[in-house]
């Protein structure tokens, strides 16, 4: 299977500042964190009346020994991000004497934070509630819509997942045996999701602390510590098990691949017109500043016939930005708050980010407005799509949820399945 990236951005000045800006931040984690989430608090600690610090340090709160439990994750959440920058420096054939040290800004600081935090939703046993309700509409969708494809055949229909992330639903559509390209803008996520479909040795191989860099809203302490292990398949040993069971015609390495770079622009090509049969979108299309540009982007890239599947709430990325070029800056905070942000418990899905939007010309053109559901289902109908199915009610899923949290912060998204007539 490939999750590379396809071409070499170090050839473009712009390109390469931001894959060293997100290397580097990968590499200042470990300091960052430390610095933000322990050191300043044990130093508000110490600033303490005598009585009260002698109080609080005693059990049963022994906040001291729970700053030392936080920098034990933070040191394993580290050594993931360590092994995401090793990585990355020898699939992009970056030096460790290069000038990418240091490029980092505090933007990228908080996406590998966040991104390390997502590894939980994506690629721990323990968010496997999460990811059904999102994924599994989806997934039932591609077999109901394509009953007539023998299981073993399935490699024949082509589908794009736009907004990739760190590569579970590319992975699960794989798996279901269909012929599937992701498609991811962030570096942050396509170095993470490389490392971990490409790279990880093992199921279960990694301990991470999803809740640790967070102080509110826990129940018990113990809650705060919860360890996961991650990734909780090993993706080449299931895809390899599954496709010998189902008896499929095509190997799992042959149906899998990423792209890198702006939904908007690659998929206007004319190489990809009319390239795939199903397109899945997952928590994406609020991404778009101008949903027009992502409707049409579709059209281009879909067979006539093909399906748009798609699951999500309306949560509009640039609602608050004062232009589309913005830089926004909604990310969470290195506290690792868990209150609701973008890129955090607050969804950060799909190829757009406002950071990013300099560096194409496709998504980060000016102008954008933001639709209602029903607004989406009737521009879907003007640009000459059937709506098969529209799900509005009875789903509901968080993002990033710590399901013991005193704060639960849950969507009901839309679901709908569109079919394209109107021939682009």
């Amino acid at each position: 299977m490939s999750s590379d990236v396809g071409y070499d951005p170090l050839s473009d000045p712009e390109e390469r500042r931001v894959l060293y800006a997100a290397i580097d931040s990968f590499r200042q984690y470990r300091h960052t964190a430390h610095y933000n989430i322990t050191h300043l608090r044990r130093r508000s600690f110490y600033t303490l009346p005598s009585s009260h610090m002698s109080l609080l340090a005693s059990p049963p709160f022994s906040l001291p020994a729970a700053f030392d439990v936080v920098d034990r994750a933070i040191d394993a959440s580290a050594d993931i991000a360590d092994l995401i920058v090793s990585i990355a420096l020898v699939s992009f054939g970056v030096d460790q004497d290069d000038d990418w040290k240091g490029k980092a800004m505090p933007g990228d600081m908080d996406k590998a934070r966040s991104t390390i935090r997502q590894l939980y939703r994506d690629w721990s046993l323990e968010a496997e509630p999460e990811r059904h309700a999102c994924y599994d509409p989806i997934l039932f969708a591609l077999a109901a819509q394509f009953s007539h494809i023998p299981p073993q055949e399935r490699h024949r229909v082509q589908v794009l997942v736009p907004g990739a992330g760190l590569g579970r639903l590319v992975f699960e559509i794989c798996k279901a045996g269909w012929t599937v390209e992701g498609n991811e803008i962030s570096y942050h996520q396509l170095l993470a999701s490389n490392f971990v479909l490409n790279k990880t040795p093992s199921a279960f191989a990694y301990p991470l602390y999803p809740w640790a860099l967070s102080f509110s809203n826990h129940r018990t302490r113990a809650d705060q510590f919860r360890q996961v292990m991650i990734p909780d398949v090993h993706p080449a040993t299931e895809l390899a098990r599954v496709s010998v069971e189902r008896g499929d015609r095509m190997h799992s390495s042959e149906r899998m691949s990423m792209s890198s770079g702006d939904f908007c622009v690659i998929y206007q090509e004319a190489e990809y017109a009319n390239s795939f049969d199903a397109i899945t979108t997952c928590f994406f299309i609020d991404t778009a500043p101008n949903l027009i540009a992502y409707i049409e982007t579709v059209l281009n890239c879909l067979k006539q016939g093909g399906y748009w599947i798609n699951l999500g709430p309306l949560l509009w990325h640039f609602e608050n930005a004062p232009h589309p070029g913005a830089k926004e800056d909604h990310g969470p905070d290195v506290s690792g708050s868990s209150s609701p942000r973008l890129d955090d418990t607050t969804h950060q899905s799909g190829s757009t980010r406002c950071e990013e939007y300099e560096r194409n010309i496709g998504i980060g053109k000016a102008g954008s407005f933001e639709l209602a559901d029903d607004e989406v289902i009737a521009l879907l109908r003007h640009f000459g799509f059937e709506i098969v199915q529209h799900v509005i009610d009875g789903l509901a899923t968080g993002y990033v949820q710590d399901p013991e949290s005193m704060l639960q912060n849950v969507y009901r998204p839309s679901f709908w399945i569109a079919r394209k007539l109107k021939k682009s």
